[in-house]
């Protein structure tokens, strides 16, 4: 019987059936795949909180700025008599900054700068570690901080203030008109030196009647200060009608 290539030779050994693919490979595959999926849930995540932080806060601040900005205003309305909210320094506010060159609106200001104030999308003025003046004062400085980014960012421009701009601050009775005169771009947080009474580091060497803003810097970090000190040029009475200084019109 003729035999063909397949068939056996003598002493021949069969040839071993091929290898199937590692199963380790499989497992390698399903676990790059899983990663993959839990990178891209992380990514969302992150995004989802960059949203948040910098979008929806902002939006819940300037409710709640606005809610509580009208209640101060409401009991201005109801008050009588001399000595507006700023001498009976309310827990509701004291007044409004109005800084033209920052395109913020008016702003409410409250006692004290810490995180749970600010984040209500105000600012404030300083306690500690340096008592802040207050404007009404014959000499001092009213120092202030708000939040430049999240929480309604209301110090978010600080950094578009020139020399000579106009820093008003509003209270029931009197119109208080600042001119910036001094900035300092970059200081570390605990340079507590530019909140002194009187701000050496702008260049000042005699006691007068300064304002000072302070907010974190570079943006989107809280690793330095951005600071703006302004000197006060006048005030104005409040009239009836709440006439805004020419600063403002």
């Amino acid at each position: 019987m003729a035999r063909t290539d397949q068939d056996e030779r003598p002493g021949e050994v069969p040839a071993a059936p091929a290898r199937q693919g590692r199963p380790r490979r499989g497992r390698i595959a399903a676990a790059v795949g899983i990663l993959g999926e839990l990178l891209i849930t992380v990514g969302v995540l992150l995004a989802l909180f960059v949203v948040y932080s910098l979008w929806w806060t902002n939006v819940l601040a300037d409710r709640e700025a606005k809610k509580q900005g009208d209640r101060v205003r409401r009991q201005w309305a109801q008050q009588e008599g001399p000595g507006g909210p700023g001498r009976l320094d309310t827990k509701d506010g004291i007044g409004f900054l109005h800084v033209p060159a920052m395109h913020n609106g008016e702003v409410l200001v409250k006692k004290g700068t810490a995180t749970e104030t600010l984040n209500d999308g105000v600012a404030g003025y300083y306690t500690k570690p340096v008592k802040s003046a207050m404007p009404w004062d014959k000499k001092g400085n009213f120092t202030l901080a708000a939040h430049r980014d999240g929480h309604g960012a209301k110090f978010h421009n600080i950094d578009k203030l020139d020399k000579g701009d106009a820093i008003v601050f509003e209270t029931r009775d009197v119109w208080y008109i600042y001119k910036v005169y001094a900035e300092l771009s970059e200081t570390s947080k605990y340079n507590v030196r530019v909140l002194s009474p009187v701000p050496k580091e702008s260049g000042k060497t005699k006691p007068g009647r300064y304002i000072t803003l302070s907010t974190c810097t570079p943006v989107y970090t809280s690793r330095h200060r951005y600071i703006v000190w302004g000197e006060l040029e006048r005030t104005e009475k409040v009239d009836a009608d709440r006439t805004p200084p020419k600063e403002l019109r």
